[in-house]
């Protein structure tokens, strides 16, 4: 797999570990172990994912996630950390983190993930609606741009917020099961995916607050459903 990664990373031992193992496996990774570093390649080294530890000597991975997110909402951002505190895990995805795996980490596990997140696997929902503009309510959400618009007014979604938003249109009025919404985005349904999962919700009802009639409705030991 020719996929170039940024990968940042400040533990030499770790990170020599993870570099060969990627090189082996045909990813064109660089490393760099500062935010300032990781800050010039990201825009000279134009990667496909990053991988980036969350506690830097010059400053949180958080951060530089933040950062990136206000410049580019589509390159897949992987979180190496040691902190796995609930808030913790929150403030990643939050940040606009696509995974966050936990030190230490199986290094077949990071490369699973990696792969998902550059694979963009085909939902497992099929639709005639994969390429269009799509109404809900008082909101227009044009797939897979990621924009939706309201009240004269523009949001441009991240790449997994619109995966999600478009799994639920397509089942609009129907149960879409938790566990199949991990699976088919994330390739596992373990505690940092499933909260993930948690935090894209809350984020899209923020979103689609606006309009009272569109609402995603919590269907408790099953899924979700989507209803406008």
């Amino acid at each position: 797999m020719n996929a170039k990664i940024l990968f940042v990373e400040d533990e030499p031992v770790l990170a020599e570990i993870v570099q060969e193992s990627l090189q082996s496996r045909g990813f064109e990774l660089l490393h760099v172990n500062t935010l300032a570093d990781a800050k010039l390649q990201y825009y000279q080294y134009n990667p496909q994912l990053i991988i980036l530890d969350v506690m830097l000597t010059d400053g949180s991975g958080f951060e530089l996630a933040r950062q990136i997110r206000n410049v580019d909402t589509l390159i897949p951002i992987i979180f190496l950390t040691s902190k796995s505190l609930p808030r913790d895990v929150v403030e990643g995805f939050e940040s606009g983190g696509n995974d966050y795996l936990k030190k230490p980490f199986s290094l077949e596990e990071l490369i699973v993930r990696m792969k998902a997140l550059l694979h963009k696997n085909k939902p497992i929902f099929k639709s005639a609606t994969d390429s269009s503009t799509i109404e809900l309510g008082l909101y227009t959400f044009q797939y897979p741009k990621g924009v939706l618009k309201s009240f004269g007014s523009a949001r441009m979604l991240t790449t997994r917020e619109s995966e999600i938003l478009h799994l639920l249109i397509l089942q609009k009025n129907m149960i879409v099961i938790r566990k199949d919404l991990l699976i088919n985005l994330w390739g596992n349904d373990d505690y940092f995916s499933s909260r993930s999962l948690d935090v894209f919700i809350t984020k899209l009802r923020r979103y689609l607050k606006e309009d009272p009639s569109v609402c995603i409705l919590n269907i408790r030991g099953q899924g979700y459903k989507l209803i406008y």
